[in-house]
């Protein structure tokens, strides 16, 4: 049975078309995979905390001297990366938002990086992500045209999301956009265009 995880990240709720992308996304694997579970994680409706110093801190204390205040500000932390180890595949949504992800998400890339769990160094120094096997599917929609053309050197959304998650181990990542959603002639098919680029490994 496929373990489905979709992240919801946008600001616009039922309007948004990351979502709306997301979803097809998700139905399309459902299709592929008829045996699934799907957990969705909308990020911005739970208002997932950024890190502050003292959550930070319990991430390099070892477990057996956890005090109790410690495992509740660590608690969160726990939960989502347990969420993500029990996911086989991961969809986001990630709007690009003044060039970039929406701070919710960025702040649930900050609480699933934990050195030793997630990540670790080998003896020379190279990076080794642990999250390993996921395949990882990034829904992304743009007011503009960021694939190509002038705008491509304003992506900071598929390059660091590949980046990153490549770094925790999750190299298997492919990127739907839906993209031009506020350029005439570009934004009244963008979606449906989207939608029918999706195809599932």
């Amino acid at each position: 049975m496929k373990k489905i995880l979709h992240l919801k990240s946008s600001l616009m709720g039922k309007e948004s078309y990351s979502i709306k992308l997301g979803n097809a996304i998700v139905e399309k694997i459902q299709k592929k995979y008829p045996n699934n579970s799907v957990e969705e994680l909308n990020l911005v409706e739970i208002q997932i905390p950024h890190l502050t110093p003292a959550v930070l801190r319990t991430f390099f204390i070892p477990t057996d001297h956890l005090t109790d205040e410690d495992k509740r500000l660590i608690k969160l932390s726990d939960e989502l990366v347990k969420q993500l180890f029990d996911a086989d595949i991961i969809v986001i949504g990630a709007p690009l938002i003044n060039f970039t992800i929406h701070s919710s998400l960025k702040a649930w890339i900050d609480h699933i990086t934990r050195a030793g769990i997630t990540f670790s160094y080998a003896e020379d120094g190279r990076p080794v992500g642990l999250v390993k096997g996921k395949k990882v599917y990034v829904a992304m929609a743009s007011g503009g045209v960021y694939s190509e053309g002038p705008g491509k050197a304003n992506d900071f959304v598929a390059p660091y999301l590949q980046a990153f998650l490549g770094f925790l181990g999750m190299a298997d990542l492919t990127v739907f956009r839906a993209e031009g959603l506020k350029v005439v002639g570009i934004k009244e098919t963008a979606l449906e265009k989207a939608i029918e680029s999706i195809v599932i490994d």
